[in-house]
């Protein structure tokens, strides 16, 4: 069947999409964007997300997703894989000057997922002045923990909980995810989405200040962790998450010198405007991967 000009095959217990371009399974997975999804040694990867449990992997314009049904790929994995989204067009865009050139050119298969608002959440307030290893086995621990059980081919795997799971939990159980100080801001705000103290439901309508400034309210989430949520979980894609990391590598790269938070997102706004925040996750990659900065 054709759906949104790609080829849909079902086989099995899999899925096979054709005619995908501007995508590259690394590039999207260890970009820094999400911590659930694991490199399998035939270089494909099996994740937990929207409470499914999947393998994936993609060859010669082909995606195959295993574990899954064409009405999961309508309704779930299309929008989560962003494939609606062109990204030639994207990087013609915001190709202006040698540095984005390099960086889209290394990172060339890069796409945004749309993953649960909520989960990205709790997520990237366990990332702060945290290693990547460590976020992942703390989020996964909390699925372990307070999650529910899914299988493929008779492997356990555990969902994301709800907001309720965490809240109605103890902060002294919580601490055995290994989460840290950062223990406490997770508790917290599962409260306040449990108790609807905020609304996660509202930010989507909301414009990009006005939702980080919402988000801003929770505990443990800072600007960088509030655009990160954002842009992480497809929400808002103008946004230019700024951590101690990126600061630097714009320091180094553009500036050549020592600048303020405000200058490097007034720098960002006027240069990449409404793509910001796909010019972030290029160049984030990139001088990561190629330890400019360092």
């Amino acid at each position: 069947m054709e759906y949104k000009g790609y080829k849909i095959i079902q086989k099995d217990n899999r899925v096979l999409v054709e005619g995908i371009k501007d995508f590259n399974l690394v590039h999207t997975f260890e970009c820094g964007q999400c911590f659930r999804w694991i490199r399998q040694i035939d270089g494909s990867y099996t994740g937990v997300a929207k409470g499914r449990v999947i393998n994936v992997s993609f060859c010669n314009d082909r995606l195959q997703i295993y574990n899954s049904n064409v009405e999961d790929f309508t309704n779930i994995w299309y929008d989560y894989f962003d494939l609606g989204t062109d990204y030639s067009d994207i990087k013609k865009n915001i190709v202006n000057d040698e540095v984005m050139k390099k960086a889209v050119e290394f990172g060339w298969g890069i796409r945004i997922l749309k993953q649960d608002l909520w989960e990205t959440l709790i997520s990237f307030i366990i990332s702060a002045n945290n290693r990547i290893p460590r976020i992942m086995k703390s989020v996964d621990k909390i699925a372990q923990v307070y999650g529910k059980e899914i299988y493929m081919n008779e492997r356990k795997y555990y969902t994301f909980p709800e907001a309720k799971e965490i809240a109605n939990s103890t902060l002294e159980n919580l601490e055995v995810c290994k989460a840290g100080f950062r223990c406490k801001y997770v508790h917290s705000t599962s409260e306040m989405v449990e108790r609807e103290s905020i609304n996660l439901g509202n930010i989507e309508k909301m414009n990009t200040d006005d939702a980080r400034e919402y988000l801003m309210k929770l505990p443990g989430v800072g600007p960088k962790v509030a655009d990160c949520v954002l842009l992480y979980s497809g929400t808002k894609k103008d946004v230019f998450p700024t951590d101690v990391w990126v600061k630097r590598v714009m320091e180094e790269i553009y500036f050549k010198k020592k600048t303020g938070l405000k200058d490097i997102q007034k720098m960002a706004r006027e240069k990449f405007g409404r793509l910001s925040g796909f010019a972030q996750q290029y160049l984030f990659y990139y001088a990561r991967e190629n330890k400019i900065g360092i």
